[in-house]
């Protein structure tokens, strides 16, 4: 049984997708059809930059699934790569987008929109910089709210946002008690890693 993964928020990176971009015509036009779409220069962000405007949640998502799908595409177009064995087209979060469009379960450009509207959503609901999500690994999920605990005298939210798998837990929350957990964290050696994401979701 095959199962195709695809990717969620915190992967992006300024430049990715670059080499199938400089190699492969039907690339191009993926990026051209998702500047199009949107009324803005994805393509731009997604090679070039700046990171911290990739990283708002409001181009992160259309960007991830344009980079996903062109690199799907590539695989069954231009190398006929047969995904028809595969039982499972699968995302974590926000991929589950990319699962659908390559599944052909969604047009591509319906899910553009979508992701488009889902992010400026998102991106409201907290403004840039109140926000902080944290990667927690190698302890157990009760062990963690434990230590929520200790956390609990201090204003805003500090919550699990997902047990992604044994031993990484996600928690999202206002930046500065997520912060304080963090500090909380390192005193007991536990160690945590800060999300390349614009505001606190899940």
């Amino acid at each position: 049984m095959s199962a195709l993964l695809f990717p969620g928020q915190g992967s992006q990176s300024v430049g990715m997708g670059t080499e199938f971009y400089s190699k492969f015509e039907l690339v191009k036009k993926i990026f051209k059809e998702a500047d199009e779409k949107l009324n803005y220069p994805i393509s731009k962000l997604i090679l070039d930059g700046p990171a911290d405007e990739l990283q708002l949640t409001k181009n992160t998502q259309p960007a991830i699934l344009t980079v996903s799908y062109s690199i799907f595409k590539v695989l069954k177009d231009e190398f006929n790569f047969d995904f028809s064995s595969f039982k499972y087209f699968a995302g974590h979060s926000l991929g589950e987008y990319s699962a659908l469009v390559c599944s052909g379960s969604l047009n591509f450009d319906d899910a553009l929109y979508l992701l488009s509207e889902r992010g400026k959503a998102m991106q409201e609901a907290v403004p840039v910089g109140q926000g902080k999500m944290i990667a927690v690994l190698g302890i157990k999920t009760d062990e963690i709210i434990n230590i929520l605990k200790l956390n609990e005298k201090e204003s805003g939210i500090c919550e699990i946002a997902n047990d992604n798998a044994e031993g990484q837990v996600i928690i999202s929350g206002s930046k500065e008690k997520v912060e304080t957990l963090q500090s909380i964290l390192k005193e007991k050696k536990i160690k945590s890693i800060p999300l390349k994401v614009s505001a606190p979701f899940h």
